[in-house]
């Protein structure tokens, strides 16, 4: 049984009470939720949301903006998000339009939430929007930040209905209860993505099939790509003989490049079972996975097994 893996450590970065960080805060503290808040950082001293922080046992920083400028303060907001440990950053009502080189350095890493059914309503005054729009209903969406304000890919989104009679406030009410059960579920996702055998899959499949002449097949009860009518020229091992591993094996040119990679990073590369000395298995859970190293792996496996014709007419398209 492979063991329990270590909880993801998320800074939450805050502008007022708090209400979202408080939903993350209390949702960590379940014996099997995948991450911990190890951070709450303001950008007002006098933010609420600090106090709760603090009583809770929770490490907080805070700096004004007031004075500072935009690319000086997020700056500094990130020095002190990396100092806590931090490996993914949740926004909860932080009042602050982040500089691209802030959102850059968090790319896929850096979760918002909003108070509309994105891409309705994006910016400020979305109950009021969704009310005069005459919609059915507003609602509430956790999205990956981008420098574009409230436009990364949609994570989850939880549609709350508009009561006859409603104003902004007692829709906000109703969607402010969304938000708090829909972040935590979704950072939860977030954060255990990239060692779900699903999603490594996902992103194994569409750079195998990008490969000339690719069909997936299942052999040995394991995904595997090659190329139609001809051999094999990657597999997708998740627990495979009960080993623990989620991995991409690959053909490799022989023994010495597999004990090369495998002495270069003992605990990435490995010999997989009933496989020989032809191939290596590269772990796809470690978390840090480098998806541009794993298409040129798919690429140059593809290369080792394709025909020649096939091989000749790539290299051949190389040179335009």
């Amino acid at each position: 049984m492979a063991e329990a893996r270590p909880r993801q450590k998320v800074a939450v970065l805050i502008s007022g009470s708090g209400t979202n960080m408080a939903a993350l805060l209390y949702a960590s503290r379940a014996a099997d939720c995948p991450y911990e808040i190890v951070l709450v950082a303001a950008n007002d001293p006098e933010a609420k949301g600090l106090r709760l922080a603090e009583a809770e046992g929770v490490a907080t920083f805070a700096l004004s903006h007031k004075g500072m400028k935009r690319p000086e303060h997020d700056a500094a907001m990130d020095a002190a998000i990396r100092a806590s440990g931090a490996q993914w950053v949740a926004l909860a009502g932080y009042m602050r339009i982040l500089t691209p080189e802030f959102v850059g350095k968090w790319e896929g890493r850096m979760v918002n939430i909003h108070p509309s059914l994105l891409p309705k309503y994006t910016g400020l005054h979305t109950h009021d929007r969704a009310i005069e729009a005459g919609d059915s209903h507003g609602g509430v969406s956790v999205h990956l930040v981008t420098a574009q304000l409230d436009d990364g890919p949609v994570l989850g989104q939880t549609p709350v209905a508009i009561l006859p009679g409603d104003t902004a406030d007692t829709l906000a009410a109703r969607v402010l209860i969304a938000e708090h059960q829909l972040y935590s579920r979704c950072l939860a996702d977030l954060v255990t993505r990239e060692t779900s055998p699903e999603w490594l899959l996902r992103r194994v499949r569409e750079r195998a099939m990008a490969q000339p002449e690719a069909e997936e097949t299942t052999s040995h009860g394991m995904a595997c790509f090659g190329i139609v009518k001809g051999k094999k020229f990657a597999y997708f091992s998740a627990d495979h003989h009960g080993d623990g591993r989620v991995a991409l094996l690959v053909k490799i040119s022989g023994p010495e490049e597999q004990a090369m990679l495998m002495e270069q990073d003992e605990e990435r590369y490995f010999r997989p079972a009933y496989f020989g000395d032809g191939w290596i298995g590269i772990r796809l859970d470690l978390g840090d996975t480098d998806w541009d190293a794993v298409a040129d792996w798919l690429a140059r496996s593809w290369r080792a097994v394709a025909p020649k014709k096939l091989a000749a007419l790539m290299n051949a398209a190389d040179g335009f």
